[in-house]
């Protein structure tokens, strides 16, 4: 009778664990952005646009939406005929990237944003809100500043891991209240080594998007700065 305790607490803890496991394993796959995955939605949008006449398969935003959130994929239009599902790691299919097009006047090309940003930004959103006004600590460049997050109650300041680089990027706040995530480590490494011929003015974020699987979500835009050809805010 003993063993028998023990063997039915022994199945109960495995049951349990592999419980705990499995949703896990299943967030895992949904975090990990597969190059397959994005050339086949890639095929997708183009064989969508070659039988509708150069119509993309997005969704309809303000013109005023930032340019790398401005042309989301729309799956329903692509789906089940060009494509039998949106990606796993899609947010349509409980991931975490949402599927959008950059270059869609002359090579449309699929691009992943990380939806992990937009959750930290709507928080911090939510507490700006509750306190009725933006407690900008310092003034980083012409309307872009710091925030005072000890004063939104944090105890630590909140940060985007970058797509890119993995390296923790922290978040800037404009005169609008508007919240971005400040790219200028990546930019910094990613000037290092390109070939680009980059000058003032330009702005210079395609570098982050033409190496990689991703786009620079919530950003604002940045150029070289003339002297010290750092990555610096592009005035407007």
């Amino acid at each position: 009778m003993k063993w028998k305790v023990h063997g039915l607490f022994f199945v109960l803890i495995v049951f349990l664990l592999s419980g705990c496991m499995y949703p896990k394993e299943e967030l895992a796959k949904n975090q990990i952005p597969y190059k397959d995955q994005i050339q086949a939605v890639q095929t997708a949008v183009d064989d969508f646009k070659k039988d509708n006449g150069g119509i993309l398969p997005i969704k309809t935003k303000d013109a005023e939406t930032p340019i790398y959130q401005k042309y989301p994929i729309d799956f329903k239009k692509i789906t089940p005929k060009y494509l039998s599902e949106p990606p796993g790691n899609a947010y349509e299919n409980g991931g975490i990237f949402q599927y959008v097009l950059v270059d869609v006047e002359t090579n449309p090309t699929v691009k992943l944003l990380d939806l992990r940003i937009t959750e930290t930004i709507r928080d911090i959103n939510l507490r700006i809100k509750a306190k009725g006004y933006p407690p900008y600590k310092e003034q980083i460049a012409k309307n872009v500043f710091s925030l005072d997050y000890k004063k939104l109650g944090y105890e630590k300041a909140p940060y985007a891991v970058s797509p890119f680089t993995n390296q923790n990027l922290s978040f800037v706040i404009t005169g609008n209240a508007e919240v971005f995530v400040d790219y200028r480590p990546d930019l910094y490494q990613a000037l290092q080594k390109t070939d680009t011929q980059l000058k003032p003015g330009d702005d210079i974020r395609s570098i982050l998007v033409n190496e990689s699987m991703f786009v620079p979500a919530y950003s604002l835009p940045y150029t070289v700065d003339e002297k010290t050809k750092e990555p610096v805010f592009l005035e407007k």
